[in-house]
C-alpha cells in the first residue's frame, strides 16, 4: 500500500488530528505538529503545562494547583477510530439532520448533492467531495440555518452497464434486455450500500432513510416529464448528425463522457487531390497543359472514402507551386508553403498567389474514386495552424464537415456501422474492416495504388477516448436525439452572471465549454437507464409522441419504474383509448424506441426532484471541476430549458485527488488510497496504522481545494489574520483558510506566547485569585471558540472535548448551541496595540540572551510620555512588578516601567532601543513612539515553589509564594 494523500501544505497528514501518532513515511513528518491539538485541548480545559512534571520540588507540590482530567492526552492504535464510533453514537450523529431540520429558523441553507456513481467502492475522490459538503453544512447549521441537503446516487448508465457485463464475460451475449437491467440495478445497490457505509462513518450529516435514487420510479417519472416539456418547446429534436461514437459500448457519447488521451498515435497523410474544374480567376493563372492537384492534411485517413468536399479560407492568401522534386503543380496557402516542403523533404517554387475567394465554384477529384466530384467551399473552420489551409471534408465524420455539409446540401451517407467498421456501401476492399484499424491500412494502400498519396507518418496527439472503456472513439453520423442548446446558450450565459463562481475562473471555463458545444446528443443505445418515451412506425421513418402518450408512460413509470418498457407488451404501453383521444392510428403499426436518455440528462435533471419549495434553486453545488462540463452544465441546459432559470446561487470546484508525485490515482499506478485503510488502518498497522476519520477530514479541508497544487511554507508563514477571519473564511468556502489560521492561532498565540505567560499565575496563585480566575475565564472562552472554529472540520473531535469541558453539567452536542459568540467585553481599546507593542519588546530582550534563561534577569523599560506609555500602563499600573501582566510577556524575574532614564543601573547592562508605530480606532489616531529595553542579571534567587528568580535565597519562597501558602 502506497501512502500517496498529496500533501496542500506543511504537516499534511493532518496530524492525526495532532494524536500523537506515529506519521507514516510517506506522509512527511511535523513533530511540532504531532500531538499539538490534543495537547492544546487538554491545556485549554485544565490549565496544564509542557513542564507539569517539574512544576515544583516535591515538598511544594500539593501547594501547586496542578490540571486534573480525565480527556485522554493521546490516542494510540484502535483506541482512534474506536473512539469516534463511541462519540458518533453518544452524540446522535445519525440524528443530527433531523433534529435541525425540526427547528424553527428563519433561513435554510441548501446544498445540491451531486449524486455520484454507483458503480464501485468508496475513495478519496469520494471523501474529498462529501467531507468538503459536510464542512460547509455544518458550519452553516451551526450559524442558525436549516440544512437541506438530500444524498443522491446515480444510478444508471454505461458505467454500471460495462461493469455488469464485464464479470459476466461470455455469458453477457445471451442475456435479454431486462436480464442485463436486473444485474445492473443489483450491482448499484450493492455499491451503494458500501458508499453509504462509508459516508455514514466519515461522519457526513445527513437523512440516511431518505436519499434520491436515478433509479427510483419517482425520479424516472419526473425525468421524462422534463423532456416533454422540452420536446413540446422544440427544445429536443431527433435528426441524423455526426457524434462521438464508441465503437467499444456501441453507443453514442456527449462530450462530458469523454477523455482525452495526448499519447494517441494516429497514422496522419498527405493527400493529393486533382484539380477538375478551376475558377475563372484560378483558370487564369495555369496554363492547363500540366495536371494540377490541391494538397490535403489529414489525421483520420479512414474518413477520406466519405470525402464530400475540399474547404478553404476565403480570407487567406493561396499559392499556385511547383514541386522541385517532382515536377508536380499544387495548391495550397501561402502561409504553408514552406512548412509543408520541408515535410515533404523538397521545396517550393511559387509561380503565383491568390485570394481564397477566388476558388469558388472551382472543383477536384476524389483522390481514389473516379467518379465522385468533390466542390471546394469556404468554411469558417479551417485554420493556418497545422496542415495545408486546405481541408478534406467528410459530412458523415465531422462537426464542422457536417455542418458545411447542411448549408451546401451534400450528401451525408456513413460508411462506418455501430462496431466502428466500414459497411458494404464502402466498397469490397474496405467492408467489413475496423476504421482504426486494418481499415486505415486499406485506405492508406487505395491512396498509394492511385498515386495520390505524397507521405505518411504517425503522430502523436490529444484523441478522445471512451470515458470508461478507454478505447478510441470515432465520429459517425446517425440518427438521435438532441437538444438544441443554441436557444439556450443565450440565457443560460446571462444567468450565469449572476452566479457566484469559486474560484472565479471557473465561470469563463464553463462558458468556453458550452460554447465550443454544437449540440447535446442525449441518445445512448444501451439498456440500463431511462427509456426516450418514443414510439416508431414499423415502416416508416415516423415516431409517435403526444402529451396523451407521455402522460400515460409517466404514470406508468411512477407506479412500477421504467422496467415497464421492457416488461409490458407494446399494446400496454400504448393503448387505444389513448392514441383514441387523437385519432391517432392502430397502435399495432408502432414499437417502443430502443434508445435511452443520457445518464447526463438522467441526473442534470435531479434539480427538479430534489431541490425545495417553489423556486427550487440550491444555494451552493459543490463538485470536481470535471462538472463543469458535466453535471454543473447538464443542471443548468436542463433548468433553463424547462424554467428559465439557474439551479443554483453558487458553484464551488474543487480539484482532483493526486498521488504523491502529482499523478492522477489510478489501480494501475497503484498510488490509490484507501479511506477505510486511512481510517480503520491496514492489514499491517505497524505500516499502516489507524489514524480516524477526523484525519481524512483535516486532510480534506487543509486541502487546496480549487487546484492541485501544493501550498507553500510561505503562504503558512504568511498566515497572521485575526482569529475572527474564521467565519468569513467558512463563508468563502475556504476551509484551507480556516485551517491555516486555526494552526497559527494555537501554534503561536496560544501555544509559543500565551500558555507560556499564563502557567505562573495558574498554578502558584491561590485558587481564588482574581488574576487566576480571570485566566479560567479567558481559557474557558479560548476553549470554546477554538471548539466551535474546528467543529465543522473536526466533529469526531469536537464532540469529545465538548464532553469533558469541566463546567458544562450536562454537555450537548457542540452542533447543538451554535457557532462563535462575540462579545464586546472583550474589546478594549488600546489593550490588543499594548500586548502588541510589549511583544516587540520582548522579542527584543530574548533576541539579546540567546539561549538563557529569560527568568534569570531584570528589564527596565523606558519609554517616553505619550501614547505607548499610557497604553502600556494597563499592563502595570505599579513602576516594578514581579506578577504584572507586562512582567509575564517579558518572562523576566521583575519589570520596571519608567518614563525617564534611570538616574544610575549596573555597569554590565544591555541597552536595546526601537521604536513602534500606534494605530487606534481604525487609524484616525497615530503615534509612533521611540523606546529603551535595558537588561541585567538579577539579583534575585531562584524560588524553590514557582522556580522564578524572585527570593531572597534559594532555600526560601518568594514573597509571592509565601503568602499563598501561609494561605493554605
Amino acid at each position: 500500500m502506497r501512502w500517496g494523500l498529496r500533501p496542500r501544505g506543511p504537516g499534511a497528514a493532518a496530524l492525526a488530528v495532532a494524536r500523537n501518532l506515529w506519521v507514516p513515511p510517506r506522509l512527511p513528518r511535523r513533530p511540532g505538529w504531532r500531538g499539538a491539538t490534543r495537547r492544546l485541548l487538554v491545556r485549554s480545559v485544565t490549565g496544564a503545562s509542557n513542564q507539569l512534571q517539574n512544576s515544583s520540588n516535591g515538598s511544594y507540590r500539593d501547594t501547586v494547583l496542578l490540571p486534573q482530567t480525565s480527556f485522554p492526552m493521546k490516542l494510540l492504535g484502535r483506541q482512534q477510530p474506536d473512539t469516534e464510533l463511541e462519540v458518533q453514537q453518544k452524540c446522535e450523529f445519525l440524528e443530527l439532520y433531523s433534529w435541525q431540520r425540526e427547528r424553527k429558523v428563519k433561513t435554510e441553507f441548501c446544498l445540491h448533492d451531486g449524486p455520484p456513481y454507483a458503480n464501485g467502492d468508496p475513495h478519496v475522490g469520494h471523501a474529498l467531495n462529501k467531507i468538503l459538503k459536510d464542512i460547509a453544512n455544518r458550519y452553516h447549521m451551526m450559524r442558525g440555518s436549516k440544512i437541506h441537503f438530500v444524498p443522491g446516487w446515480d444510478c444508471h448508465g454505461l458505467p454500471i452497464e460495462i461493469k455488469v457485463l464485464s464479470e459476466l464475460g461470455g455469458k453477457a451475449q445471451n442475456l435479454s434486455a431486462m436480464e442485463i437491467r436486473e444485474k445492473a440495478r443489483s450491482f448499484a445497490k450493492a455499491a451503494i450500500e458500501k458508499q453509504k457505509s462509508a459516508f455514514i462513518r466519515w461522519g457526513i450529516m445527513a437523512d440516511w432513510n431518505n436519499c434520491y435514487y436515478t433509479f427510483d420510479g419517482r425520479y424516472e417519472a419526473r425525468q421524462l416529464r422534463i423532456f416533454y416539456e422540452m420536446y413540446d418547446k422544440g427544445l429536443i429534436y431527433r435528426s441524423y448528425k455526426p457524434v462521438f461514437w464508441s465503437p467499444s459500448s456501441r453507443t453514442a457519447l456527449a462530450e462530458a463522457e469523454l477523455e482525452y488521451n495526448p499519447e494517441h498515435v494516429s497514422c496522419s497523410v498527405y493527400v493529393k487531390f486533382p484539380l477538375l474544374k478551376p475558377s475563372p480567376k484560378l483558370a487564369s493563372l495555369i496554363d492547363g497543359s500540366s495536371p494540377v492537384s490541391f494538397l490535403v492534411w489529414t489525421t483520420q485517413p479512414w474518413t477520406i472514402p466519405a470525402n464530400q468536399a475540399v474547404c478553404y479560407m476565403p480570407e487567406s492568401k493561396y499559392a499556385f507551386v511547383k514541386c522541385s522534386k517532382s515536377g508536380d503543380f499544387y495548391l495550397l496557402a501561402a502561409d504553408k508553403v514552406t512548412s509543408v516542403a520541408s515535410t515533404l523533404e523538397t521545396t517550393f517554387e511559387v509561380i503565383s498567389t491568390f485570394s481564397g475567394v477566388d476558388l469558388e465554384n472551382g472543383t477536384c477529384a476524389h483522390p481514389f474514386i473516379s467518379e465522385r466530384v468533390s466542390p471546394l467551399l469556404p468554411a469558417s473552420h479551417v485554420t493556418m495552424t497545422k496542415g495545408t489551409g486546405l481541408v478534406h471534408t467528410a459530412p458523415a465524420h465531422g462537426m464542422e464537415d457536417y455542418s458545411v455539409a447542411s448549408q451546401h446540401n451534400l450528401p451525408m451517407d456513413c460508411l462506418v456501422n455501430e462496431d466502428g467498421v466500414f459497411t458494404d456501401a464502402a466498397g469490397p476492399e474496405l467492408q467489413n474492416k475496423a476504421v482504426l484499424e486494418e481499415g486505415t491500412v486499406a485506405v492508406i494502400k487505395m491512396l498509394q495504388a492511385a498515386k495520390n498519396l505524397l507521405k505518411e507518418e504517425k503522430l502523436v496527439h490529444s484523441y478522445p477516448y471512451d470515458w470508461r472503456t478507454k478505447k478510441p472513439v470515432v465520429i459517425r453520423a446517425s440518427k438521435q436525439w438532441f437538444v438544441n442548446i443554441t436557444d439556450i446558450k443565450t440565457t443560460a450565459k446571462e444567468l450565469l452572471k449572476k452566479v457566484k463562481f469559486i474560484p472565479g475562473s471557473a465561470l469563463n471555463a464553463m462558458v468556453e465549454m458550452m460554447d465550443r458545444r454544437p449540440y447535446w446528443c442525449i441518445s445512448r443505445q444501451r439498456v440500463w437507464g431511462v427509456p426516450i418515451p418514443v414510439f416508431h412506425h414499423k415502416t416508416k421513418d415516423e415516431f409517435l409522441i403526444n402529451s396523451q402518450t407521455i402522460e400515460h408512460i409517466i404514470k406508468l413509470v411512477e407506479e412500477h419504474g421504467s422496467d415497464i418498457w421492457w416488461t409490458l407488451p407494446p399494446e400496454q404501453l400504448l393503448p387505444r383509448e389513448v392514441l383514441s383521444q387523437v385519432g391517432g392510428p392502430d397502435a399495432l403499426e408502432y414499437v417502443p424506441g430502443q434508445d435511452i436518455l443520457d445518464i447526463w440528462f438522467d441526473s442534470g435533471t435531479s434539480w427538479s426532484y430534489v431541490l425545495p419549495g417553489t423556486d427550487q434553486r440550491a444555494d451552493l453545488y459543490l463538485e470536481g471541476k470535471d462538472q463543469l462540463g458535466g453535471w454543473f452544465q447538464s443542471s443548468l441546459l436542463t433548468s433553463v430549458a424547462a424554467r428559465s432559470k439557474s439551479p443554483f446561487k453558487t458553484v464551488v470546484v474543487h480539484g482532483f485527488t493526486l498521488g504523491e508525485k502529482g499523478e492522477k490515482m489510478s489501480k494501475s499506478l497503484g498510488n490509490v488510497i484507501d479511506p477505510d485503510v486511512v481510517i480503520n488502518g491496514g492489514q499491517d498497522q505497524s505500516k499502516e496504522p489507524p489514524y480516524g476519520a477526523d484525519v481524512l477530514r483535516w486532510w480534506v479541508a487543509e486541502s487546496n481545494v480549487f487546484t492541485e497544487v501544493i501550498i507553500s511554507p510561505s503562504v503558512l508563514n504568511a498566515a497572521r489574520d485575526d482569529i475572527s477571519k474564521i467565519t468569513d473564511s467558512y463563508k468563502q468556502y475556504d476551509f484551507g483558510k480556516v485551517v491555516r489560521l486555526l494552526r497559527a492561532f494555537y501554534t503561536r498565540e496560544l501555544s509559543n506566547l500565551y500558555f507560556s505567560v499564563i502557567k505562573d499565575r495558574l498554578y502558584c496563585e491561590n485558587a481564588d485569585d482574581p488574576k487566576r480566575r480571570s485566566c479560567q475565564t479567558a481559557l474557558a472562552e479560548i476553549l470554546d471558540v477554538m471548539v466551535r472554529s474546528f467543529a465543522p472540520i473536526l466533529p469526531h473531535l469536537a464532540e469529545e472535548v465538548f464532553q469533558y469541558i469541566p463546567y458544562l453539567k450536562e454537555p450537548k452536542s457542540v452542533f447543538r448551541t451554535g457557532w462563535i459568540r462575540t462579545s464586546s467585553v472583550w474589546k478594549k481599546p488600546g489593550l490588543e496595540e499594548a500586548v502588541e507593542s510589549a511583544c516587540a519588546m520582548r522579542d527584543s530582550f530574548l533576541g539579546s540572551i540567546p539561549g538563557r534563561n529569560a527568568a534569570e534577569y531584570e528589564v527596565i523599560i523606558v519609554i517616553e510620555p505619550g501614547l505607548l506609555f499610557e497604553i502600556i500602563e494597563m499592563l502595570q499600573a505599579e513602576e516594578t512588578s514581579s506578577t504584572s501582566q507586562l512582567n509575564e510577556l517579558m518572562m523576566a524575574s521583575q519589570t520596571t516601567l519608567l518614563s525617564q532614564e534611570p538616574r544610575a543601573v549596573a555597569a554590565d547592562v544591555t541597552e536595546l532601543k526601537g521604536t513602534f508605530l500606534i494605530n487606534l480606532e481604525g487609524g484616525d489616531i497615530r503615534e509612533e513612539s521611540s523606546y529603551k529595553v535595558i537588561v541585567m542579571p538579577t539579583t534575585k534567587e531562584k524560588c524553590p515553589r514557582c522556580w522564578k528568580y524572585t527570593a531572597e535565597s534559594s532555600d526560601t519562597l518568594c514573597p509571592r509564594c509565601a503568602e499563598v501558602v501561609r494561605g493554605k
